[in-house]
């Protein structure tokens, strides 16, 4: 599977980005997907999770209540809808296809995209 991820900007704080992420290859409804960002000097955290059927999410606290994860499997694509930005949420946003079972563990994805840039101003 690869992924390329997009949607990334400069947007001020309390605006709202929509990132996606397209998948190739005929697999990608089988998989469960998340998002991860990476801010400068720190380390890749997790974002929010999705199952293969887009039944169940799961989300960091830091970004319960703004976010939402969704997927259209009939366009390989999975998106995150990021509303009431905050300067803390400046970072590199990752997607990534999950093949194990501890969601939210980096070492359970094992795609990833390239990373999309999201900067919130304040």
């Amino acid at each position: 599977v690869q992924l390329q991820a997009s949607g990334g900007g400069l947007v001020q704080a309390g605006g709202s980005l929509r990132l996606s992420c397209v998948a190739s290859g005929r697999a990608f409804g089988s998989y469960p997907m998340g998002w991860f960002r990476q801010a400068p000097g720190k380390e890749r955290e997790f974002v929010a999770d999705i199952s293969w059927s887009g039944g169940h999410t799961y989300y960091a606290d830091s970004v319960k209540g703004r976010s939402t994860i969704s997927r259209d499997n009939a366009k390989n694509t999975v998106y995150l809808q990021m509303n009431s930005l905050k300067p803390e949420d400046t970072a590199v946003y990752y997607c990534a296809a999950r093949r194990g079972r501890e969601i939210g563990s980096i070492y359970e994805y094992d795609y990833w995209g390239q990373g999309t840039q999201v900067t919130v101003s304040s």
